[in-house]
């Protein structure tokens, strides 16, 4: 370079070096972050909307009472005894357990499908079926390991210390003592393979179907919002798509956590006890309290989740 153009370049305006972009890592967090939070508050708000249709499930799945008369006729039948017995409140005995369980269950699905679901979507940013089920699958298996099974075991043992003669559980953490007292650190992790099987069909379907009715929705446009109300419509086809495919899972689970737990050797030979004793239609008792509290359930999470996600892109820019 010669002298003038050593000058000149002294001369010119210095370029301000345009902003570096956030890593992809710090961008990725930050979308499973928010799926996290946005699930721990879905999580909250909708076990205390649908909370008695769960109860009325549990009861009915835990009514065998061999050689008796069962107490109950079905699920119309089982709200009526149990507010005649409890009043209202009885409908919602053990909810503690499952609020303080439904927060870290929501976050914990949510953030685990935004996770893999990142690392699986094409260039267009869809995923394709098969990736749908196996994000879906992932989320639930983290789910049932993380929060649903001690959750759920500690919930059913509440539910049926309440029809026993002599009521033993006091509140949430006494409960959670006399059980981890009376049966070690396992008595809160009992049925967690019937669990993670229940939780991974759960997800592997309501995600399916929900990502692809999202998909046929929004047609060529990837962009295009799906309005709350279609959501939710969606939600309740997803959820009695997973009830109709895994209630007999959800049986054997339920069986397995409460508290006659101890005439079962496992998952196998609880479903043999149950085929043989009660025929198969037991494999499929609770499903109308299911189904209606399921397709709510479904239909809220995913309709207050995709609000809430639109809020925290809207302002928690990446």
């Amino acid at each position: 370079m010669d002298r003038s153009d050593d000058v000149k370049a002294r001369l010119q305006p210095a370029i301000p070096e345009a902003p570096k972009p956030k890593a992809p890592n710090a961008i990725s967090v930050q979308k499973s972050l928010k799926g996290i939070i946005a699930g721990g508050v879905t999580g909250a708000i909708e076990i205390l909307i649908t909370f008695p249709t769960e109860y009325v499930k549990t009861q009915l799945q835990l009514d065998e009472r061999l050689g008796k008369a069962r107490k109950y006729s079905g699920p119309i039948n089982c709200v009526k005894v149990t507010v005649n017995e409890f009043g209202v409140r009885g409908l919602y005995r053990g909810l503690s357990v499952l609020l303080y369980g439904s927060i870290p269950k929501s976050a914990v699905r949510f953030g685990t499908f935004e996770e893999l679901k990142r690392h699986s979507v094409d260039e267009n940013g869809n995923l394709t079926p098969g990736r749908r089920v196996l994000c879906g699958l992932g989320a639930g298996i983290a789910e049932a390991i993380l929060a649903v099974t001690p959750m759920e075991t500690v919930k059913v043992k509440f539910i049926n210390d309440q029809t026993s003669a002599k009521p033993h559980f006091k509140g949430f953490f006494h409960g959670v003592r006399e059980i981890i007292r009376a049966e070690g650190f396992h008595g809160v992790y009992q049925g967690v393979v019937p669990t993670i099987m229940k939780q991974g069909s759960n997800q592997a379907i309501r995600f399916y179907v929900m990502e692809t009715l999202k998909h046929w929705y929004r047609g060529e446009d990837h962009n295009k919002k799906v309005p709350t109300l279609v959501v939710g419509a969606f939600g309740v086809i997803a959820g009695a798509c997973s009830v109709y495919g895994n209630t007999p899972i959800d049986v054997v689970k339920t069986r397995l956590q409460g508290l006659d737990a101890h005439k079962y050797k496992g998952t196998i030979d609880c479903a043999i006890k149950i085929f043989k004793n009660e025929g198969p239609r037991a494999f499929y008792k609770g499903t109308v309290p299911r189904l209606s509290r399921v397709c709510l359930d479904v239909c809220i999470t995913f309709m207050i989740y995709d609000n809430f996600m639109e809020v925290f892109n809207k302002f928690w820019k990446h």
